[in-house]
């Protein structure tokens, strides 16, 4: 591609014409138009679910702690 081309990348940008933007009601979001990029094809979400799954519940577990830990503190404070 040389200086001055352009190419509608998916995911990306996008040259829409004034019909696909009144076909959209004038919305201007561009995820109605971009789309997603090609390489979201090789996404393994069973993989990538269990991988967050596991993430989340070891950062409850820790907040838990920490909430214990502030709890305590809380109750050595003698204000009055």
């Amino acid at each position: 591609m040389g200086e001055g081309e352009y190419k509608d990348v998916q995911g990306f940008c996008k040259s829409a014409t004034l019909d696909e933007v009144k076909a959209l009601n004038y919305v201007l979001t561009p995820g109605r138009y971009i789309g997603l990029p090609d390489d979201e094809d090789d996404f393994n979400f069973p993989e990538r679910f269990n991988f967050l799954k596991a993430e989340l519940e070891k950062q409850i577990a820790e907040e838990a702690e920490i909430n214990k830990k502030i709890l305590k503190s809380l109750s050595r404070l003698e204000i009055g």
